[in-house]
């Protein structure tokens, strides 16, 4: 038995959906019209729309039948922009799905001729551009450095360590705007989060709200470090990443990676291309401060240091190639939140 409804005219509006009773008027062999009794609102008028009910055998369905069977199967294909999940599609695949990229203020500031260098900053912008196309979701940590270091201040012209360091976390809120700006200018949907409230300018930090930016597609920036004293923005970084469940910490320099010794004193000094966090803790190693580094090692979250200034390097690491540093390497999977 096939049962299908029409309605007389189209539907172009309708504003709130509503319940009626039909009223048989008439029929024909199989066919029962039946009247609408309540007004139905198309348009914003009110207006009565016969209903045509068909029952018939499938003997009887005909041509009309197989015209039916298609307008279904085009209602069960996706709308226009969305791509359903299918395990038969071919798709690219990389080593991480959900990254966070930490680049520090120094690395901003590029020749240092500036605080902030439009060339660094569009640079970024293009390559993380480039990436979240592919799908991979982005999410960046920024340092306030080439602005204001609260630990080197701290001390000094009668400034405390906790004054100094809010100081440093405003910094960061100030060049999370810019790059926000710069990435926007290209097309690149971004949203700034900070630590402590600012809504005047940035979103209040919200894990869950951050997790669904990332799922639509759009950049976060994580500004204001922690909110705290006395914690770096490489230890907001290590926090960050474990509370939206990226994969991996790639912390953008000025150097190649980590060495066996310092490359400005040693010519001869070796890039080492992996890392093991204890290497890291044993050995004294300036990658991360300690309490960043252990934070990726409870959470066994790899960190992966390259130099930002080679072109290309971002992209690179973002997708999941060899580059630079690898500290840890147990990949983590990106679960349902």
């Amino acid at each position: 038995m096939g049962v299908w409804t029409s309605f007389s005219s189209s539907l172009n509006a309708i504003s709130s959906p509503s319940f009626c009773l039909l009223k048989p008027i008439s029929s024909n062999n199989n066919t029962i019209f039946y009247q609408n009794s309540a007004p139905m609102l198309v348009g914003f008028q009110r207006s009565y729309h016969p209903l045509l009910i068909s029952c018939c055998s499938s003997a009887d369905m005909g041509p009309t039948s197989d015209l039916r069977q298609s307008q279904l199967s085009s209602m069960s294909m996706p709308p226009f922009g969305v791509t359903m999940n299918d395990s038969s599609s071919s798709k690219p695949s990389y080593k991480w799905r959900r990254v966070l990229l930490k680049v520090s203020g120094e690395a901003l500031a590029g020749d240092q001729m500036q605080n902030i260098d439009p060339k660094i900053t569009m640079s970024i912008a293009r390559e993380v551009a480039s990436v979240t196309r592919l799908g991979i979701e982005v999410a960046i940590v920024v340092g306030g450095g080439n602005i204001f270091r609260g630990a080197s201040w701290a001390g000094s012209s009668g400034l405390d360590r906790s004054s100094a360091d809010y100081i440093g976390m405003l910094a960061t809120v100030m060049n999370a705007i810019f790059l926000q700006a710069t990435m926007e200018s290209i097309g690149i949907p971004t949203r700034v989060q900070t630590a402590f409230r600012m809504s005047e300018v940035a979103e209040p930090y919200i894990r869950r709200r951050a997790v669904r930016h990332l799922e639509k597609g759009r950049v976060v920036i994580f500004a204001a470090g922690t909110g705290n004293p006395f914690f770096t923005t490489d230890t907001a970084a290590a926090l960050r990443c474990a509370e939206i469940n990226a994969e991996v910490v790639l912390k953008a320099t000025n150097v190649d990676g980590v060495y066996d010794d310092d490359p400005k004193r040693n010519p001869n000094a070796r890039l080492l291309e992996t890392l093991t966090y204890q290497d890291v803790t044993s050995k004294e190693l300036s990658v991360m401060d300690m309490t960043a580094i252990t934070l990726c090692q409870e959470n066994n979250i790899p960190v992966v240091v390259f130099n930002l200034n080679k072109v290309g390097n971002i992209s690179k690491a973002i997708r999941g190639e060899s580059v630079g540093t690898l500290i840890g390497g147990t990949q983590r999977s990106t679960a349902a939140l």
